[in-house]
C-alpha cells in the first residue's frame, strides 16, 4: 500500500548549503533558495552536482519558493524530510501495515508525557505504548545508521521511553529508513556514541525497537522490509 506524496516536484542540481535549513539549487540554469527540512548533516547526500528534487511553496510569509524534499544517490531515490517519517508512520499505523503494532490503536499523537513529547501514544486492551518515531537517511555499505548528527534530544527520548515502563504501559521506537538499499542497523557510534549508549541501554530496559526500510516514488512511500539491527560498539 503507498502513501501518496505531494505531486510536482522539480528536478534540481544541488549547488551548496549555506546553512542547515537552507540549500542553493538550480532549475533551468537559474540559482533558487530552497529549504531544507532536516537538520543532519547529510553531506553524503548533498554535495555540488547531486540531483535533488524540490517541491515548489508558496505564502507570502515563506523566505523560500521550493522545499529541498527528495535526492538521488545512483539510482535510490531518498527522502530528506525529517517530518515525512512521523506522518508515514501514521498511515502505516492506521493501516496495520507494520506487524509489531497490529491491533494497536493511536489513541495520541504529540502525546505529552512528564518533560518529554513522543509521536504517538497507542492503546490495545486496556494496555499503552509510547512510541517514538525516527528518520534515519544515512546509509554506508548497506548498514543504516542514525544519528548523522549529535542528538541529545533524541538521547533523552529514548532514555525517557525505558523510564516510563510499567506493567500497563510499554515502549518502543520505530526508525523508518527513508530509502530501500539497508540490509541491517546499527546506532552511529562514531558520531553521537551518547545516544548510541542510550539505545543500547533502553533496549536493554525493555524498549522495543523495530526497524523498516521505505521505498520511496517521486509522488509515494511505501513500506519495504523489517531489517535486524546490532546495538554492539564494533570499534572500541
Amino acid at each position: 500500500m503507498e502513501m501518496s506524496l505531494a505531486t510536482g516536484l522539480i528536478e534540481a542540481e544541488f549547488v551548496d548549503r549555506p546553512n542547515r535549513f537552507l540549500s542553493k539549487v538550480r532549475i533551468d540554469g537559474k540559482v533558487y533558495d530552497s529549504h531544507v527540512p532536516d537538520p543532519g548533516r547529510l553531506k553524503e547526500l548533498l554535495f555540488p552536482g547531486a540531483r535533488v528534487l524540490v517541491e515548489p511553496k508558496s505564502g507570502a510569509k515563506r523566505r523560500t519558493k521550493f522545499a529541498t524534499v527528495m535526492v538521488y544517490s545512483g539510482d535510490e531515490l531518498i527522502s530528506i524530510n525529517s517530518q515525512l517519517p512521523n506522518r508515514f508512520a501514521r498511515f502505516c499505523l492506521d493501516n496495520s501495515l507494520i506487524p509489531e503494532f497490529r491491533g494497536w490503536t493511536v489513541k495520541k499523537q504529540e502525546y505529552t508525557f512528564g518533560k518529554s513529547r513522543f509521536d504517538f501514544l497507542l492503546e490495545r486492551d486496556g494496555q499503552e505504548k509510547l512510541l517514538e518515531v525516527k528518520s534515519a537517511t544515512l546509509v554506508e555499505g548497506g548498514i543504516a545508521r542514525f544519528p548523522d548528527a549529535v542528538t541529545s534530544r533524541g538521547r533523552r527520548h529514548v532514555l525517557h521511553l525505558a523510564e516510563s515502563i510499567t506493567p500497563e504501559r510499554s515502549a518502543a521506537v520505530l526508525f523508518i529508513i527513508q530509502r530501500s538499499d539497508a540490509i541491517s542497523f546499527e546506532p552511529h557510534w562514531g558520531r553521537d556514541p551518547k545516544f548510541a549508549q542510550a539505545l543500547q541501554s533502553s533496549v536493554r530496559d525493555g524498549v522495543e525497537l523495530v526497524v523498516y526500510t521505505t521505498k520511496l516514488k517521486p509522488n509515494s512511500m511505501t513500506l519495504r522490509s523489517s531489517i535486524p539491527f546490532s546495538l554492539e560498539h564494533k570499534h572500541a
